[in-house]
């Protein structure tokens, strides 16, 4: 009945929505993936890499969506960060990047025998239903075949993003492919969406009184647990990325946008998900700092605080079928409109979809049917009689 247990710690339901999910969306960004002259960072993609293949190994359904090929491309050509102000010389760095990026990850999960394909994404592969239904059934079929999707935008021929980047509006498709993402989460229908950060989740700051005198400090702290994304959040988020397109405020929004098709969503640094294995909680995923520096566990009074940097979103609507998600994503991307607003237009359209059906079907019969005004409004937007091609006509009284 989405009554929480008594007591129970954010920390728990967090671990516990993430040991039931059966297929997952992973999302690694630039700041992960690289370090600050464009390069691999090993240190933090081996343990995502070792952590993916022992879920997969564990019969779980994974999609990679990862940045970074823009900064591997940077790095190799030997460019200044300074030279990707201009939209050709960002779209050559991700064309030499990528298959560099996807280089990697084939040989790095070769060591644990999962295989891997590249999927390289635009916008209209979502606000295209003949698109966006063969991206789902290519997934779908890799997925049976136990393959792994990398997915990634295709900025050598999606300039919409980086245009709309360099000019900071916020009507964008995809930032950082943190939007990108969640809109692949919600088009396969994903039970979980977890965003991977170099930093901790969403901080809410407080104030706590020093010594027992009046001189206040202020505190930021992790929110383990959020039900509704409000503008105070969105508020907290504010800011962007320093070395990739997004930030908090993006991965904010993606979280939101799978909490409005049903799904859960975490962002964390590092996550506790199912693998198989009872060990190390059943399976923590640990992300260090570039350059050999660990972010090791520390231990406190003997219990480990690692679970406290990550925040959940719970969903806020039942899981529904493709056809409405594909909405979302198409309404969402075509008039920027907030998911919240988005996931309502798109529930109200497949209700009068679903109503329309009723309609066109022919009672057994062949009579008339009727229906109520307010059935007929709700449908069209008017209350006079309706004609159908090949359909009897429909009174309203």
């Amino acid at each position: 009945m989405g009554v929480k247990e008594p007591n129970k710690r954010p920390e728990d339901e967090r671990q516990g929505r993430l040991r039931v999910a059966r297929r997952l969306v992973v999302k690694v960004g630039t700041s992960t993936v690289t370090g600050p002259q464009g390069e691999l960072c090993n240190e933090r993609v081996e343990p995502i890499v070792g952590s993916t293949a022992r879920l997969m190994a564990d019969g779980r359904q994974v999609v990679l969506v990862s940045s970074g090929a823009i900064g591997l491309g940077r790095n190799l050509l030997g460019l200044h960060h300074s030279r990707l102000h201009d939209m050709v010389t960002k779209q050559a760095c991700a064309a030499v990047g990528q298959s560099l990026l996807m280089e990697a990850y084939k040989n790095l999960f070769a060591a644990w025998g999962v295989r891997v394909a590249q999927v390289l994404l635009t916008e209209e592969d979502f606000t295209n239903w003949g698109r966006y239904t063969n991206l789902r059934r290519t997934i779908e079929r890799l997925l049976g075949l136990k393959v792994l999707p990398i997915v990634n935008e295709n900025d050598t021929v999606s300039t919409r993003e980086l245009e709309s980047v360099a000019s900071r509006t916020r009507n964008v498709p995809f930032s950082d492919n943190d939007r990108l993402a969640a809109l692949v989460m919600s088009g396969l229908e994903a039970d979980a969406l977890v965003l991977l950060t170099n930093v901790d989740g969403l901080l809410a700051r407080s104030v706590s009184e020093t010594g027992g005198t009046s001189n206040k400090r202020a505190l930021s702290e992790v929110i383990p647990l959020i039900e509704e994304v409000t503008a105070e959040l969105k508020n907290l988020a504010a800011g962007p990325s320093p070395s990739g397109r997004g930030g908090m405020i993006t991965k904010l929004e993606a979280a939101e946008i799978a909490m409005n098709c049903g799904g859960t969503a975490v962002i964390a640094p590092h996550f506790c998900l199912p693998n198989g294995s009872e060990e190390n909680g059943g399976g923590l995923l640990t992300l260090p700092r570039c350059g050999g520096e660990q972010s090791w566990i520390k231990e406190r009074n003997g219990q480990s605080h690692r679970e406290k940097r990550a925040c959940l979103f719970q969903a806020l609507f039942g899981s529904t079928d493709h056809s409405p998600r594909w909405m979302l994503s198409a309404l969402s991307i075509a008039t920027g409109m907030s998911s919240r607003a988005a996931s309502l237009i798109a529930r109200a359209t497949m209700s009068k979809m679903e109503l329309q059906r009723k309609i066109l079907d022919r009672p057994r019969d062949g009579g008339r049917r009727v229906f109520s005004s307010d059935a007929i409004t709700l449908f069209c937007c008017r209350d006079h009689d309706l004609r159908f091609p090949t359909t009897p006509t429909i009174g309203c009284r």
